[in-house]
């Protein structure tokens, strides 16, 4: 049994997975529970947190039928750092010929590049290898086997705050259960709903997070930004709220059940009723006058990230799709909203559609972190399990290649 869990600002989700017999992964339960404890993302109080886990987390069990002990646990927000590095190694002796490189000088010049000084405030998350350099050839993906001297290795380097993991592990402590792995939220998603083709092209992949929007650009099959905007679905609620003087609960609501980010969407402007307080009457509003509240502002949240894009790589056009995924993803418009912002036709919604199993309810957007969790820890199980199996029968070099996102697998666990 493999457990994924996704501890968000509005939103605790749980995934429950069963390998079947021919080695895939078929989900056997989810739960989504409203959080409490968190702000932005951030745990503000440990038990309240601890107790919305324990109810999310058993109501998934109840679904399932079976009893959870440890979780993989999904984490993100502003408290996450990304920055490119690169490792060197010698291959060879200076003077002597060039040789094969092996797994050994892979790792190397893994762990060069990883040796970038990390505040004391911060712990590594992952390391995840982008291309090689060859003796001066560069964007190799595995140069296992070829010649060369010298070897240089580009990675992604994701950090996050130790503070902020420590207490994530312990309301999933206080809750009675185990963190079997911690792992980028949006790293996740991409196991769920990314393509292989999208990762190799180039792709943005948004968690549209109610406390914040969370982005990870991919190019050449592995991440190569990593960006967290402080903003997310909440203050498009809290506009509606304020607009309409209303309490959150009220405007929350309403704009699930009838809010458009897309004028030109509207085709019947049906009137929406809100809600009296203290003692006013009811009244009625229409669609397109809660749109002209929340477009701008879902646009505004789509620009900012442009904006990081932009300011944090060097990446102007990527061949891929824009990959919208979270709670914010099912709001009727966000794909035109995204399109118009981002001026590219390539928008889609990611939904989890890979896996099995009799649970349905996964397949949507806002589900796309914690299924990510579960494939990302199965896939993890299988390749330890491989490496244990290589040991017994070969050498350490030999065996089947890693591919880019083998190390990321290695570093959750």
């Amino acid at each position: 049994m493999i457990v994924g869990l996704d501890i968000g600002t509005n939103h605790i989700r749980v995934a429950i997975g069963e390998l079947n017999d021919s080695g895939g992964i078929e989900i056997a339960g989810t739960a989504s529970r409203k959080s409490a404890g968190l702000r932005n993302g951030v745990i503000v109080n440990i038990e309240d947190a601890a107790a919305a886990i324990k109810e999310a987390v058993e109501s998934a069990e109840q679904t399932a039928g079976a009893e959870v002990t440890k979780c993989a646990i999904g984490i993100g927000g502003t408290q996450i750092e990304g920055l490119n590095q690169r490792g060197i190694t010698p291959v060879t002796e200076p003077g002597r010929p060039p040789r094969e490189v092996t797994r050994g000088d892979i790792e190397r010049a893994i762990d060069n590049a990883r040796a970038v000084f990390i505040p004391q405030d911060r712990e590594l998350l992952h390391v995840v290898a982008q291309t090689f350099t060859v003796d001066g050839l560069k964007n190799i993906k595995d140069p296992t086997n070829m010649m060369c001297a010298r070897l240089e290795a580009d990675v992604h380097v994701i950090t996050a705050s130790k503070t902020t993991i420590q207490n994530i592990k312990r309301c999933v402590s206080r809750a009675g259960y185990e963190a079997s792995g911690i792992m980028l939220k949006t790293l996740a998603a991409t196991q769920a709903v990314v393509h292989d083709d999208e990762m190799d092209l180039g792709s943005i992949l948004i968690d549209m997070g109610a406390g914040t929007t969370d982005v990870l650009v991919l190019l050449g099959g592995a991440p190569v930004c990593t960006v967290s905007i402080p903003v997310g679905g909440n203050l498009v609620t809290n506009d509606i709220a304020i607009v309409k003087g209303i309490p959150v609960s009220a405007a929350e609501k309403i704009k699930i059940e009838s809010g458009c980010c897309f004028i030109d969407n509207i085709e019947i402007d049906r009137e929406v009723i809100i809600p009296g307080v203290g003692g006013r009457d009811p009244e009625l509003t229409t669609q397109t006058e809660l749109c002209t509240i929340i477009q701008p502002r879902v646009e505004e949240i789509f620009s900012m990230v442009r904006s990081a894009v932009i300011s944090n790589s060097n990446i102007r056009r990527l061949s891929g799709n824009i990959i919208l995924t979270g709670g914010g993803a099912q709001m009727e418009g966000v794909v035109e909203c995204a399109q118009a912002v981002f001026g590219t036709s390539a928008v889609r919604i990611g939904t989890p559609e890979k896996l099995g199993g009799a649970e349905a309810e996964y397949r949507r957007p806002e589900f796309a972190t914690v299924i990510g969790l579960v494939i990302a820890n199965k896939n993890a199980v299988q390749e330890k399990n491989s490496r244990k199996n290589k040991k017994l029968f070969s050498s350490e070099e030999s065996g089947k290649k890693e591919n880019l996102l083998t190390r990321l697998k290695k570093s959750f666990f």
